[in-house]
């Protein structure tokens, strides 16, 4: 009897239990389920607007021809190889620094730093608009140092726009990754640095040796979030280029917007570079997972 009551009550509580998270579960179902499932299907369809038709492989095909999906692509990879490890090793020396006992006003300078993440993404795109336009505060400044003999065009040269872009959006992350090092950092033991200073071990044999090393967890994840990040780079570019100039600074992101709102729409195409970029994320987030993990992790 006791065990028949005791089986009564635990299906008792699993209902309830059911009860309380089935809103959420229904959530979940039709607001992240259901679009990566319609999207899937939508990827084999093709046509103009809302007119849709199979295409089964076809969409697949069309990016091995597209010119313009592989500048998008080429330009997206640039900028992920390029600005993600600088900003990861900006971010660790940054930290590093912030994190010296005898440092006068770490706070005031945490928080400047920091300052770009919370910054209105319109403001700040502006601001780099007008600081690195022909006649920008930027080019006035490297000519009185006469640094350089003509004014860059930073946004109209294709080499410099990206130059442009990864400037930006080093300036903006970088405190936001410094946070998590930071944070990383407080949980090292002075100890560790104590004993290595009596051994002799210098600043740079410290880095390299200890923070490093204590901090891998952290640096893996940082290195992933922003691996997704830069891969799916959309506003910076949208907002200091546009693309341009020509595609030079286009990225997939970009191209799947400009696929469902600027052109023609095919929705079809654009779903399809979409998992173009999921199917990149997992496999680099895989390789960071085998090369940073260790065994251990």
């Amino acid at each position: 009897m006791n065990k028949v009551k005791k089986q009564g009550l635990e299906k008792a509580y699993q209902k309830n239990g059911w009860s309380f998270i089935s809103v959420a579960v229904v959530l979940v179902l039709v607001f992240n389920i259901y679009p990566i499932i319609n999207s899937l299907i939508l990827s084999t369809m093709t046509g103009k607007g809302v007119v849709m038709r199979f295409n089964g492989l076809g969409n697949i095909r069309r990016l091995f021809t597209d010119t313009v999906f592989q500048t998008a692509l080429k330009n997206t990879f640039t900028f992920f190889i390029i600005q993600v490890p600088i900003m990861i090793l900006l971010s660790l020396i940054i930290a590093s620094m912030l994190n010296e006992p005898k440092l006068k006003f770490k706070s005031l300078f945490r928080t400047a730093i920091f300052l770009p993440c919370v910054t209105s993404l319109v403001a700040y795109s502006i601001l780099f608009r007008s600081m690195f336009s022909f006649d920008g505060i930027i080019n006035k400044f490297l000519l009185s140092i006469h640094l350089i003999a003509d004014p860059i065009p930073w946004l109209l040269d294709p080499f410099w726009a990206k130059v442009t872009i990864i400037l930006a959006i080093t300036w903006r992350w970088t405190g936001y990754n410094m946070i998590f090092y930071l944070a990383g950092l407080q949980n090292i033991d002075p100890s560790i640095y104590e004993a290595a200073r009596i051994d002799g071990a210098s600043k740079f044999r410290q880095f390299t040796n200890i923070t490093i090393p204590m901090l891998k967890p952290v640096i893996l994840f940082t290195t992933i979030m922003s691996t997704i990040g830069t891969l799916q780079l959309f506003d910076e570019v949208v907002n200091l280029t546009g693309g341009g100039p020509g595609d030079a600074t286009l990225t997939l992101s970009q191209y799947i917007y400009n696929l469902s709102f600027v052109f023609t729409p095919n929705y079809g195409y654009a779903a399809t570079i979409s998992y173009v970029i999921v199917i990149i994320v997992a496999v680099l987030a895989i390789i960071q997972f085998k090369v940073g993990g260790g065994k251990d992790e």
